[in-house]
C-alpha cells in the first residue's frame, strides 16, 4: 500500500485457464485495472446491443428456431458477463457504516 490509497481484490472479467475466476489485488489505478475497466464497458455495450437484437428477432414471426437458439446463446454470455461485472462491482462497494457486527444492520444474507 502507497499513502491513503488500499488495496483490494477484484474479480477480472475473464477467466483464466479451466474456466477459473481471475483476480485482480491493487488500489484500482494501474494498468490491469484500467484493461478490465475497457473490457466491461465493452461487455455491457454488446450486452446492450444483443437485448436490441433480441427485441427485433423476437417481434419477426418469421424467426427460425435455429435462429432464436443462437440469439439464446449469445443472450446466455452477456448475461454470464453482467452478472460478472456486477458481482465485482457489488463486492468493491463500500461495507455498511457501524462498529461490526452488533451495529444493527442487517447482511446481505438475511435480505433473501
Amino acid at each position: 500500500m502507497t499513502g491513503d490509497r488500499t488495496e483490494t481484490v477484484r474479480l477480472l472479467p475473464w477467466s483464466g485457464p479451466e474456466g477459473k475466476p481471475c483476480y485482480l489485488v491493487g488500489d484500482g489505478t494501474g494498468y490491469v485495472s484500467r484493461m478490465a475497466d475497457s473490457i466491461e464497458r465493452v461487455q455491457l455495450g454488446m450486452s446492450a446491443q444483443i437485448l436490441d437484437h433480441a427485441a427485433d428477432m423476437l417481434a419477426d414471426h418469421k424467426a427460425t428456431a435455429a435462429q432464436l437458439r443462437f440469439l439464446a446463446a449469445r443472450m446466455a454470455e452477456a448475461l454470464r458477463d453482467v452478472r460478472r461485472i456486477a458481482e465485482s462491482r457489488g463486492a468493491r462497494l463500500p461495507g455498511p457504516a457501524g462498529d461490526g457486527p452488533d451495529d444493527g444492520i442487517a447482511g446481505p444474507a438475511s435480505d433473501i
